[in-house]
């Protein structure tokens, strides 16, 4: 018997594709259809009768789209018609569906609306909220059924024609409907995302303008980006002359009239380079203006990243992908990434559906007797899932100890290395599976030494300085997603961190030691004695 064909996942923003799998058949595995899991329609075409089954195909645009309704053989019932994207015209269309439904005696259909950016999401929704079955259709399923029947030829009326084979042949699919707070977990990951990306090109740019104005000025500094004494100096001085002429001295005074905490050694660098600085371009002064403009962008760029963080912190908190951070090498912020591209993990049937959502996979060309089974990635997935899940394998494979092990014997061997970051991604999505979906800290030698994911949040939200109460809360969703056997686990690195400033006395933070305190009571550990000096319990 040969290799059965079997249909890959498909989820919002996915590409169709079709991989080729092993024809051992598992026990479990559900019956087989040449269409999508999620696009097979011929029981219900089955029992109507396919002369009284509708499938209404809609061609988005930004400002209008156009639609047409056929029977399931494609008898045209309705032209193709435009429709203007408002209220009125789509409350019409819809009275016009429903008027033909009765007039053609069709006992049941579906709409099959073709993805367009998100132009697409005005029918759709209008549809949804009449309570069609709406479905979507990727525009590359539109254009394999379009050039058959009309190579070289593309109008919307083309397009209409290749919708509808396309839901009748099983490739209009449907989609998992998010709830708002996965949506919104969604777009605050893309959102803190992107501002890294323009962060990042701003960086860049700053850097390019300070060596103009001042050549090297920037290589002072260990790291430019945190420290205190870089931009005030240069807002205040300006040119490498200006600096030596205050010395140390003019730049101390400076800097302490505005309560800004410096090192001397810094100031002498920076006076080194200085009185050594090599001429700057022509226009040095615009060169600098520029870039301290772009500096004050960045510094409001950082502090919406920094507010955005502390809300994925919070969101991810109430996900069981908080889980994933028993992991080591995964954070919060890699955890939030995953879970926002994810969505529920009940959309996800087993391991694999998440990396044949993403593309994990070789492509294959296989004619006669020609195979080759080992091509690249597919070029078509969910781009989005993907990057997140191998941002993860290369943390992975800096940050474990298990999984650098098994980079670094793979690497011995003369295996291309992406090769084995897709190895370590295939792996992590089938720990991360059975994780958020069992609710568990999963049992694997990557978390032979584990991290502990209260410790790993209280840690975040110290270094992002939120408030007590708001990532109390915070620790408080993520007990609750924590097994309760795992309970006492987390409770030990905790209750350590607490005897260690009983220890100290009233020395380091006390508001800290109270959070933990009132932590390990809600995880059950009890109290924890004072020390013999007779502080009182922070419990």
């Amino acid at each position: 018997m040969g290799n059965i064909w079997v249909t890959s996942p498909y989820f919002p923003g996915d590409s169709p594709m079709v991989a080729k799998r092993s024809s051992k058949k598992s026990k479990s595995r559900p019956a087989e259809f040449l269409q999508k899991p999620r696009g097979v329609i011929q029981p219900r075409v089955q029992k109507v009768g396919p002369e009284h089954f509708g499938i209404i195909s809609v061609d988005c645009a930004k400002a209008r789209s156009k639609w047409m309704l056929c029977d399931f053989y494609g008898k045209v019932l309705i032209p193709p018609t435009e429709v203007a994207h408002n209220r009125r015209e789509l409350d019409a269309m819809i009275a016009q569906v429903r008027a033909a439904l009765v007039t053609h005696d069709l006992r049941d259909c579906l709409v099959a609306v073709e993805r367009t950016g998100r132009y697409h999401h005005v029918v759709k929704n209008a549809f949804a909220k009449a309570d069609f079955d709406t479905r979507t259709v990727h525009p590359y399923a539109t254009k394999q059924f379009r050039q058959p029947a009309s190579p070289d030829v593309k109008t919307d009326d083309a397009d209409l024609g290749a919708i509808h084979r396309v839901a009748a042949n099983g490739f209009a699919l449907s989609e998992p409907t998010p709830t708002s707070a996965w949506r919104e977990l969604q777009l605050a990951v893309r959102h803190r995302r992107d501002l890294v990306r323009k962060s990042s090109a701003l960086a860049c740019q700053i850097r390019e303008h300070l060596d103009a104005a001042l050549p090297g000025y920037a290589t002072c500094f260990d790291k430019l980006w945190e420290s205190n004494v870089a931009m005030p100096l240069i807002r205040q001085f300006g040119s490498a002359q200006a600096i030596c002429a205050q010395g140390v001295a003019g730049m101390a005074q400076f800097l302490r009239e505005r309560q800004i905490r410096f090192q001397q050694r810094t100031l002498n660098t920076v006076l080194a380079w200085a009185q050594s600085a090599a001429a700057p371009d022509l226009a040095a002064d615009y060169h600098r203006q520029i870039g301290l403009a772009y500096v004050d962008d960045h510094q409001r760029k950082s502090q919406e990243i920094l507010v955005l963080e502390r809300d994925l912190a919070h969101r991810l908190a109430q996900t069981p992908y908080v889980l994933l951070m028993s992991t080591p090498g995964v954070n919060v912020v890699t955890a939030a990434e995953f879970a926002g591209e994810m969505g529920p993990i009940e959309n996800y049937a087993n391991p694999r559906t998440i990396t044949g959502r993403a593309g994990l996979f070789p492509s294959r060309y296989q004619s006669d007797r020609v195979d080759h089974a080992d091509g690249p990635l597919v070029r078509r997935g969910n781009r989005a899932l993907r990057a997140a899940i191998l941002l993860i394998a290369d943390n992975l494979i800096k940050c474990n100890g298990h999984f650098g092990a098994l980079a670094t014997r793979w690497r011995l061997l003369g295996k291309d290395p992406r090769d084995t970051h897709v190895k370590v991604a295939m792996r992590f999505c089938r720990i991360a599976y059975h994780m958020v979906a069992g609710r568990q800290v999963f049992h694997h030698p990557c978390l032979r030494t584990r991290s502990y994911i209260l410790e790993k949040l209280i840690a975040f939200h110290v270094e992002h300085e939120t408030p007590c109460k708001d990532y109390l809360q915070d620790i408080n969703y993520a007990i609750n997603q924590i097994p309760q056997k795992e309970h006492a686990a987390e409770a030990k690195p905790l209750a350590d961190r607490l005897q260690e400033a009983q220890d100290r006395g009233r020395k380091g933070p006390q508001p800290l030691s109270e959070i933990i305190a009132i932590v390990l009571a809600r995880l059950g550990l009890g109290a924890i004695q004072s020390t013999p000096s007779g502080d009182p319990d922070l419990t």
